[in-house]
């Protein structure tokens, strides 16, 4: 055991130490060298000299300050102490910015191309990278609403070689992966994650859906006290989003029927619901839970909601959604006013 470790300490230490151990071994030989040299030609011409300043003088010159406070006056202090540290000082100087340099710089490249580990809280996971024009508006939305203010955001994908400048500058980090995997989803620090937001891969192709059952599947079953909303192509796969435990799902071929649909009946609905459901202008759906045991009628939480600015539309029950209900309709714990306004209601109390 003793030879193991006195073979890896002589490969380690003694045959390629690391550049922190080299640095300093250089400084301590250097400041050694001129504290012991300077004292040896000057201390005869000033025996008030002690080691201490020796080293300072030592200090200063191989730093480049040179405040002149302590010289030598002698030739041999001059020339066989002060030049050489001048030199080596320079030297010194320059290797250790090269190595600070050299470890920036793979720092960032590394965290470019998602080769990082991250330690977050509260921060939102985006699985798949499908295009950086939707995930801009993706991060446009979110920023409008006052829970995401600041919020960090850390994008997961396989394929991408290189987070694009438009994301770095939004401060997006990134981890190149599998989403499926447990290694990957521990880089992204998903199990301290708010929200998990799963994209498909390839939004005009049904076959992304399977890519994104399997993602749901390890994320769910690694945290399931992340928020997750998952995209799907098919709407028959929302039922296996179901099983697999996701909080929501945005069927976006759905959707296409259903505006392709009421854009034809009724024209310029598009517009309305595009208003409602953005956060970048106008006013929008809120959905509000009513946390109190005590049951409380509609119409009393309706003209409450009126005095702050928001229209009651409906009521959010469990899976089902109850729009222009009856003034006497009760709500109780768990049920969720749905109501238009220009901010989020922070409470029905």
């Amino acid at each position: 055991m003793i030879q193991v470790l006195m073979r890896l300490f002589g490969h380690r230490v003694v045959r390629s130490p690391p550049a922190p151990l080299r640095v300093l071994s250089l400084a301590a030989a250097l400041l050694l060298y001129g504290s012991t040299g300077f004292l040896y030609f000057e201390l005869p011409n000033n025996p008030q000299l002690t080691w201490l300043d020796g080293f300072w003088y030592s200090f200063v010159t191989v730093t480049t300050v040179g405040y002149g406070d302590l010289y030598p006056s002698t030739p041999g202090g001059r020339f066989i102490v002060g030049v050489p540290l001048m030199f080596f000082g320079i030297g010194l100087l320059g290797y250790v910015l090269s190595i600070a340099a050299t470890a920036l710089v793979e720092a960032k490249t590394k965290e470019l191309h998602g080769m990082s580990d991250f330690k977050l809280k509260d921060h939102l996971v985006i699985l798949n990278f499908p295009g950086v024009g939707k995930l801009l508006r993706v991060l446009d939305e979110l920023a409008h609403d006052e829970r995401h203010v600041d919020r960090d955001v850390v994008l997961i994908d396989e394929d991408l070689a290189e987070l694009p400048a438009e994301l770095h500058a939004r401060g997006v980090r990134f981890v190149r992966g599998n989403p499926a995997r447990d290694a990957t989803l521990s880089r992204a620090s998903v199990d301290t994650a708010a929200y998990a937001l799963v994209l498909s891969r390839d939004p005009g192709n049904p076959r992304s859906d399977e890519r994104n059952v399997a993602i749901t599947l390890a994320l769910e079953a690694r945290s399931s006290s992340v928020h997750s909303v998952v995209e799907c192509v098919d709407f028959s796969t929302q039922e296996l989003l179901r099983k697999a435990g996701c909080d929501g799902i945005v069927c976006t071929s759905h959707f296409d029927a259903h505006f392709l649909g009421a854009e034809l009946m009724n024209p310029g609905v598009q517009e309305v619901i595009d208003q409602l459901t953005t956060t970048l202008r106008g006013q929008q759906i809120y959905l509000t839970p009513y946390e109190s045991k005590k049951e409380v009628l509609y119409s009393s939480l309706a003209s409450a909601c009126q005095d702050k600015g928001h229209l009651a539309i409906g009521v959010r029950r469990g899976a089902e959604t109850l729009i222009n209900v009856e003034s006497g309709f009760k709500l109780k714990a768990g049920d969720r006013l749905i109501s238009i306004g220009t901010e989020r209601l922070s409470s029905l109390d």
